[in-house]
């Protein structure tokens, strides 16, 4: 349907709040908020149903977070959307205690996601918002979206947003020109098969999700016969820090030092913390030199780790179908090339601003790089309850944003914003340490009272 399609007016009724994307963050917050008959919820996405980065559903992937941490738990232990419930009522309670693992496998996260979401009717899909704007006279943002089944589009009004759009695929500059012949992690599972009848396969990336395609690719590497290489400009493979100190960084308590620290200081954090929260399961480490040990045994393995190592530059031969990849050893200060006829991508994921909220620009709040600037109650709107957003937050509440394990507080924070009081019990204060001087503590807690 064209730009200039007849829009349906669903009806003059204006919702508590419309959510836009629904991935696990706004999906527990659709679980919150669907028994609270004051909260008159709708949320919207473009896709069919809930599939969970079905690029990286591996067989054998876990989830860096406890079953725990699950879409409700932590704010409501007592909700039917826990992931408890989801498993006894799948009869597999009692085979998920024998098999005693806090972690879940990826696969079985993504199907109970989908599990709740199909009992939700606060949940729409097949619904692409287009724009928002706000209505003055009826206090309300306008939500334009096109259900994308049936090419029609309709207007719904709301008296507030809450941004859940995600994140998208990370691509250094210098692979852009050549983007169509690369394969992010986002696909890999669509590209495999292409991928492996490759002679040679390059993994670029040092977080988790190259780990995995690495150990995934290793696993036929033989059998297939190609060639696979790793190159991380990270100086070692790091594990994930897991140490239960290291863990009280992703409180309330940590939350609330971090959103006060001056926005450089916060900004030179985050790059420091990377690996506190970009990781690999130190499991997988250990998996992936075993692999390499077996192999080993029956003869070469036809593999290279390069660490210290960063893409510098890429080209394409569309005649010979190889990449040329332009390397740097960080360290020795060396350059040298790859050639690779396949080429990874496990570089992340970054930001972005939905193109549909340029209508209500002028109603949030930006710092001065152009990003979000997120109160304490995860609010961008200059009123400070009117706009919210979801794992949009990492440089102003730290590497907490991502993490699946505290969502639900997030979204407990959240409801508290607009209900206009605590449905769910919010912790203030959980570790045994204390991030800030006392004096500076006293101040923000007396700022907060006021």
């Amino acid at each position: 349907m064209d730009a200039g399609a007849k829009i349906s007016h669903v009806g003059r009724h204006i919702y508590d709040f419309i959510a836009v994307g629904v991935g696990p963050f706004n999906l527990g917050l659709a679980c919150l908020t669907e028994p609270i008959a004051e909260l008159d919820g709708l949320f919207l996405d473009r896709n069919e149903r809930f599939c969970w980065h079905p690029g990286m559903l591996l067989d054998d992937a876990t989830l860096q977070t406890p079953f725990i941490g699950d879409l409700v738990t932590l704010a409501d232990p007592t909700s039917r959307f826990s992931f408890l419930n989801y498993v006894k009522q799948q009869g597999r309670i009692y085979a998920f205690y024998i098999k005693e693992t806090f972690f879940l496998m990826r696969n079985e996260f993504n199907q109970y996601c989908q599990w709740a979401a199909d009992q939700l009717s606060n949940v729409e899909f097949d619904r692409l918002v287009e724009r928002v704007d706000y209505d003055a006279a009826s206090k309300a943002y306008v939500v334009t979206a096109l259900c994308t089944r049936t090419g029609a589009r309709f207007e719904l009004r709301a008296r507030r947003i809450v941004l859940g759009v995600g994140t998208q695929p990370a691509i250094p500059a210098c692979c852009r020109p050549v983007e169509r012949h690369v394969t992010h992690t986002a696909s890999y599972l669509a590209d495999k098969e292409t991928l492996q009848a490759k002679r040679s396969i390059t993994v670029v990336g040092s977080g988790q999700s190259a780990a995995e395609i690495y150990h995934d690719l290793l696993k036929d590497s033989d059998a297939r016969g190609y060639e696979l290489n790793w190159v991380t400009r990270s100086p070692r493979f790091f594990p994930l820090e897991l140490t239960k100190l290291t863990l009280e960084m992703t409180s309330p308590d940590y939350a609330d030092y971090f959103h006060d620290l001056p926005t450089p200081r916060r900004d030179a954090l985050i790059r420091q913390q990377k690996n506190l929260y970009k990781g690999i399961n130190a499991s997988l480490i250990n998996d992936i030199y075993d692999l390499l040990y077996n192999k080993s045994l029956l003869g070469e393995v036809n593999t290279t780790l390069h660490t210290n190592t960063e893409l510098a530059s890429c080209a394409y031969d569309e005649d010979t179908g190889r990449f040329r990849l332009g390397l740097k050893h960080l360290e020795q200060g060396e350059g040298f090339d790859l050639e690779t006829e396949a080429l990874v991508l496990g570089t992340g994921y970054e930001q972005r601003i939905p193109s549909f909220i340029e209508p209500i620009r002028d109603r949030i709040r930006w710092d001065e790089r152009g990003r979000f600037a997120v109160r304490r109650n995860y609010s961008i709107d200059a009123a400070g309850n009117g706009i919210f957003v979801q794992n949009a937050e990492l440089h102003t509440h730290g590497f907490v944003a991502p993490d699946l394990g505290m969502a639900a507080y997030r979204n407990a924070w959240i409801i508290r914003a607009m209900a206009g009081r605590e449905i769910y019990p919010i912790e203030r204060r959980v570790a045994f340490q204390r991030f800030g001087a006392p004096s500076v503590d006293a101040r923000r807690r007396e700022g907060a009272r006021a």
